[in-house]
């Protein structure tokens, strides 16, 4: 199977070929991934970076693509030139995203023909950020949305996932992947950067006391005390922390 390119800002994956069907996750601009099959309208596509499989609308694919910079803001204005002068769209890219260069001028890059992203919002494709509290604090207040992975709308497993695609590290997309997949901790105190799991939601330590997630029911990212929300999802939900890990161990 050959390899493909995703060259839209952003779609969504379907468990199902049809609009009606659960929305699983997203696939951003710049992604990798192999058709696996096609019906009518749809094919089915495996994700290069997670191994995620899900169905996404057909359309025109690259089969070619070497990204040089990748997207550092939470969004990115998407600009088009007229008369020599650029124009701000209506249209985005988002955070992680890896696109190309065409040419380049003082302020803009442009990443496809007459379509330019202002140099400040990138980073060198090979960039590293070891901050992983940067990068996740970046989405908070964003709103929750099962299956999203950007500023629109991000859910609790896509927010510990987005650090390691902005750095090209493996990681799985689902909380019940993520749990089968990240080691256990030996100590239980809690510290900076532990990965807290429950049945089917995931969040993370900024500190000692501090929790920051993806939370369905307040409908965004936000930070919560730690104590606070493990006795909260047990009251709310019924669920005990069935795992601690930490993010520094990947």
């Amino acid at each position: 199977m050959k390899n493909n390119y995703f060259k839209k800002s952003l779609a969504n994956i379907n468990l199902k070929p049809n609009l009606n069907s659960e929305i699983v996750s997203q696939i951003l601009y710049g992604e990798k991934f192999k058709i696996l099959s096609e019906k009518k309208n749809w094919v089915k596509i495996k994700t290069t970076f997670d191994n995620y499989v899900g169905y996404i609308k057909k359309q025109k694919f690259a089969n070619e693509f070497i990204p040089h910079l990748k997207i550092c803001k939470l969004k990115s204005r998407i600009f088009i030139k007229k008369k020599k002068k650029i124009y701000p769209s209506k249209n985005f890219l988002y955070f992680a995203s890896g696109i190309s260069i065409l040419s380049r001028n003082k302020n803009f890059v442009e990443f496809e023909k007459n379509k330019w992203i202002k140099k400040r919002d990138t980073k060198k494709i090979n960039h590293f950020e070891k901050n992983y509290l940067k990068i996740i604090k970046l989405f908070l207040n964003c709103k929750y949305l099962w299956g999203g992975k950007t500023s629109k709308g991000i859910d609790c497993s896509a927010l510990i996932q987005i650090f390691f695609y902005y750095n090209r590290i493996f990681f799985p997309r689902d909380s019940k992947d993520q749990i089968r997949y990240c080691r256990r901790k030996t100590d239980k105190k809690f510290r900076k950067g532990d990965i807290i799991f429950w049945k089917g939601h995931v969040g993370i330590c900024l500190n000692k006391s501090k929790f920051i997630h993806a939370y369905g029911p307040r409908k965004k990212v936000l930070i919560m005390p730690r104590n606070t929300t493990i006795k909260l999802i047990k009251k709310t939900a019924n669920l005990k922390v069935k795992k601690v890990s930490n993010i520094n161990k990947y």
